[in-house]
């Protein structure tokens, strides 16, 4: 009866520890790290396969949730540029960078080479990050330089799931829709006042009319019902801008760079150190 006694106990003891070895390697499986995921995409026609490359400190530390920063390329660029300006806040592990390609190197604004439905796109990979354990669904993010900047705007005229957007070196056009039921997002717009590509006063470029970056900034307080009082701070190099008491406490800034062209990050080496204080500075 004792030796009976001592199997049965035996026998549940080892079938408890493959139930943790199972739950912790499914655990394990669901941890985000490193690497390239290829979402397929209907274009034109075609299944295109889409790289998105995403870059996490060495050490997951598996109990935390990190935040998502999903950075654009400009009209032309890789996602591969994004890996070495941001490695320092990924290798620290401040947050997890994901950086999309754009599809014939460009995301679709109206007027570009591509006719990917970008938004689609952009939606699936947020949906494919959220299914991970170690990100955190409340502080996803997104920064876009040129090109990737109109697309993180149209981004944010549809959001539903984004935190705050970053749009570097370009601003709304006058076709940029938010939507209504747009879930008010903080906004931090970036530019150069010697910007010829895409000039602060707006105007007709590369097929858009652009609005002039305080219009721009004053359509997002105006949609997020901000207070009409600018908060306008200047320094040496930039003078910035500032929409307090919006919906949802959410934050709208834009701010101009004293001498820099259409490649800000050229001219001011603190952008993405700035862009990640704004970020994680909200609520």
């Amino acid at each position: 009866m004792k030796v009976k006694l001592l199997y049965v106990v035996l026998m549940l003891s080892l079938i408890s520890c493959k139930r943790i070895d199972i739950t912790s390697q499914s655990l394990e499986s669901k941890i985000l790290t490193s690497k390239t995921i290829l979402f397929d995409q209907q274009i034109d026609g075609n299944m295109i396969s889409r790289p998105v490359i995403i870059k996490t400190c060495a050490k997951i530390d598996n109990l935390k949730s990190y935040p998502i920063v999903i950075a654009l390329h400009g009209r032309g660029g890789s996602n591969k540029n994004w890996v070495q300006p941001l490695s320092k806040f990924t290798n620290s592990g401040e947050f997890i960078g994901v950086y999309p390609q754009g599809h014939l190197n460009s995301w679709n604004l109206g007027q570009e080479p591509s006719n990917a439905d970008d938004i689609a796109f952009i939606s699936n990979v947020i949906d494919t990050l959220l299914s991970y354990s170690n990100v955190d669904e409340n502080k996803i993010f997104a920064v876009g330089n040129s090109n990737g900047s109109g697309m993180v705007n149209m981004l944010g005229g549809v959001n539903k799931r984004l935190k705050a957007i970053a749009p570097i070196a370009s601003q709304l056009t006058e076709r940029t829709e938010i939507k209504s039921n747009a879930i008010p997002l903080s906004v931090f717009q970036v530019n150069g006042d010697q910007d010829l590509l895409i000039p602060i006063g707006g105007g007709m470029k590369l097929g858009h009319p652009f609005l002039s970056v305080s219009e721009s900034a004053k359509k997002w307080a105006s949609n997020f019902n901000c207070n009409k009082y600018v908060a306008v701070e200047e320094a040496e190099q930039s003078i910035s801008h500032t929409y307090f008491d919006c919906d949802d406490n959410v934050v709208v800034k834009y701010l101009v760079l004293k001498g820099a062209g259409h490649n800000i990050s050229r001219y001011y080496s603190s952008l993405w150190n700035d862009v990640w204080d704004f970020f994680s500075s909200l609520d």
